[in-house]
């Protein structure tokens, strides 16, 4: 099946009939050892080698997710390179890997663009199988949690406030014993999803703060601490004093975290609170047939909506020059979106499951990539 960039034709597969084959593909005598394998990861004749590439943010689900399928499937090799988003998205359209990982989807440029690892005249979808939230970190003796609201981070972040005393952040913090030392705001130096999320959520809630729009990559103009990957900044807040960053929230550790300002509360970040802002945005409008992507509501007031949350998505062809690899990206991202995969990777990196209905989409949309 095709999505073309002529005519895009709908996705037909049944996601509960995929469901429901998987269900029985697991059953006892149907192929699967239930003593080794992972509940819900099919045991099947796959072989080969498939590589992937891309967010840093989801390196540890992927690192369950590839221990789970291969658990099933012994004969596969899966490789995933956290490089970073925007490094991953140029693999996948150099044909250089499989799939990518992104904490942001394809743009219409890119989708204007061909795809080495597809058929011609097809394009790729995006498919929504992380979300967790960005945490804001910092590393403050004798401080665990504060509270801000989106005008405080913008202007740390953009080189306003410099110093932790700042009343814009004291007077929010009453009962905290802020320093009067200089704050070292420390972010991505690589084209990062993960940034394009934060700078999102800052350009749509604190406009007038925040000057210099959406962006992967930090500009120089804003100064501060780069540092590469998910893990670089992490460890720069870790092993720096009076500093604040932002990361994977499943990264987040010991370090001290910060609750936003949503309404009239402030909303510490949870895999709940994130997965509700998910669930209460629309989908990208005037995107292909069988693309998932999700317009995020940075600016909810909802009760108990973290908005500074990022998805990323499974980048794939729908239908592959090379029909081996079409098979380990089906197996693969089929196990992913599946209850159990989705299971494992919380398990290990403590992102949101995504939703049963979201799960059926993307399983209806794996079911056709060919």
């Amino acid at each position: 099946m095709k999505f073309t960039k002529l005519g895009r034709v709908a996705v037909v597969a049944a996601a509960g009939a995929l469901l429901l084959s998987s269900c029985a593909a697991n059953e006892p005598g149907a192929g699967t050892d239930e003593t080794t394998a992972p509940e819900g990861s099919e045991s099947t004749s796959l072989s080969g080698d498939l590589a992937g590439a891309g967010a840093s943010s989801m390196g540890a689900a992927q690192e369950a997710w590839i221990a789970g399928f291969q658990t099933a499937n012994p004969d596969v090799n899966i490789t995933y390179d956290p490089a970073g988003s925007g490094a991953g998205r140029e693999q996948f359209i150099a044909g250089g890997v499989g799939f990518a990982g992104s904490d942001s989807y394809l743009d219409d440029e890119e989708l204007a663009g061909t795809f080495g690892a597809c058929v011609a005249d097809t394009l790729p979808v995006d498919l929504p199988v992380y979300i967790s939230p960005i945490a804001v970190i910092f590393n403050v003796e004798g401080v665990d949690s504060l509270n801000m609201d989106a005008a405080t981070i913008a202007k740390i972040f953009s080189g306003q406030i410099t110093n932790w005393s700042d009343p814009a952040i004291a007077d929010q913090n009453p009962d905290a014993t802020l320093p009067d030392a200089n704050i070292t705001a420390v972010h991505r130096s690589d084209d990062s999803g993960t940034t394009e999320n934060f700078t999102e959520y800052l350009a749509a809630t604190a406009e007038s703060d925040w000057t210099e729009g959406v962006f992967e990559t930090w500009p120089s103009t804003y100064g501060g601490e780069g540092a590469q990957g998910t893990s670089g900044v992490v460890d720069a807040v870790t092993n720096g004093t009076n500093t604040i960053g932002y990361a994977d929230a499943s990264r987040a550790g010991d370090l001290g975290t910060v609750a936003l300002q949503v309404g009239e509360e402030y909303v510490p970040f949870t895999a709940d609170a994130a997965a509700a802002a998910v669930d209460a945005s629309p989908r990208v409008e005037g995107r292909h047939e069988g693309d998932l992507a999700v317009d995020l509501d940075r600016t909810t007031t909802e009760a108990g909506v973290y908005p500074l949350v990022l998805i990323s998505y499974a980048i794939a062809c729908t239908e592959y020059n090379d029909a081996a690899t079409a098979e380990l990206v089906k197996g693969y991202l089929g196990y992913i979106a599946s209850a159990e995969g989705q299971a494992a990777g919380a398990e290990n990196a403590g992102n949101a499951p995504i939703s049963d209905e979201l799960s059926a989409e993307i399983l209806a949309v794996v079911d056709s990539i060919q």
